[in-house]
């Protein structure tokens, strides 16, 4: 097993947000059964004290998740010199396993912790406590994921071992390699753009409008999602090729390099933080209708989707850019 500060820092995150949410889950359940604001008995008056103190504990907890996400991708990056066989984070996630089942999980983690800390937010500012049974049974759902994301992590991390041979980015993002990310990897150009800048056309459009109808929440949450998927789709199959300035390098993690000028991070993040922010957009929405978030939730909901545009707005300059100033002539 290796053993730096970076995987002790993120098995701390791990088992403390774990820790700290099936700790949460048995105050949940006591919610979900006994919660009664028309109560003024002496359950209710605790339950209401401490819903303060477990909110701000798992605030804290799942904040942190978020960040690991990328101090996860990140220390993958980094220790790719200590394997044999390792180019870049491709290699050290391929190295047992459980490296992309981890990774996978900590994906789905990061959403529905925002959406979680969301949700928090919101029913903070309602005089009435009115999403407390919502986000508390969202931490229900929450909880198998974050067990399963701690143990899953520290599985990968026990079986990371200096002296194993893995493989290199090309035999997983290459033509000869099977799976999902080979059939990424052979997507056609061509196609794959017009997907690529017609989904954020179309993402731009039902923002515009989602602001004034708030209605159209679910469908802008739902372009936001494809927006997502496409764009991991387009770095794969068309946007690597065009930063490496070779038509067979379709690794979406060689772009953390210090030799790309860390462009990875330039497009990962405002990518993920746009789909975080307007899944939550989206999905709040129809909680406009609770009279005591009439004057919160449009007001988030404004914010939000600024934040998602502006967001996938970065991210499709610099992809653009990225396509411009390439060497590489892909299509005509």
């Amino acid at each position: 097993m290796l053993m730096s500060p970076a995987l002790v820092a993120l098995g701390l995150i791990a088992f403390v947000a774990t820790g700290a949410v099936l700790l949460a889950c048995g105050f949940a359940l006591r919610i979900l059964g006994c919660w009664d604001l028309a109560s003024g008995g002496e359950l209710q008056v605790r339950l209401e004290r401490r819903t303060y103190l477990i909110s701000t504990l798992l605030g804290f907890a799942l904040g942190a998740e978020l960040l690991s996400l990328l101090l996860f991708v990140h220390t993958a990056e980094s220790l790719s010199s200590q394997f044999v066989g390792a180019m870049c984070a491709t290699g050290v996630l391929n190295a047992n396993a459980f490296g992309f089942p981890a990774l996978l999980l900590k994906i789905a983690v990061f959403f529905l912790a925002a959406l979680w800390l969301l949700l928090n937010r919101i029913d903070n500012r309602g005089y009435d406590y009115p999403l407390v049974r919502l986000k508390y049974g969202l931490l229900l759902a929450l909880a198998p994921l974050t067990v399963a994301e701690a143990t899953v992590q520290t599985l990968y991390f026990l079986g990371l071992k200096p002296d194993v041979i893995t493989s290199c980015c090309g035999s997983l993002f290459g033509a000869d390699g099977r799976g999902a990310a080979a059939e990424l990897a052979g997507l056609p150009p061509e196609p794959t753009l017009v997907a690529f800048y017609g989904t954020g056309a179309a993402l731009l459009v039902s923002g515009l409008a989602f602001r004034r109808r708030l209605r159209l929440g679910p469908l802008f949450a739902a372009g936001c999602a494809l927006a997502f998927g496409v764009a991991i789709a387009a770095i794969i199959a068309v946007l690597s090729l065009y930063v490496y300035e070779n038509p067979n390098h379709h690794c979406p993690f060689c772009l953390l390099k210090a030799g790309y000028g860390y462009l990875g991070y330039a497009l990962y993040v405002p990518l993920f933080v746009a789909a975080a922010a307007g899944l939550g957009a989206g999905l709040i929405a129809p909680l406009g209708r609770i009279a005591s978030l009439r004057a919160v939730v449009p007001g988030e909901v404004r914010r939000l989707t600024w934040l998602a545009l502006g967001g996938f707005g970065i991210f499709y300059g610099l992809a653009t850019w990225v396509i411009v100033r390439s060497n590489l002539v892909l299509l005509g």
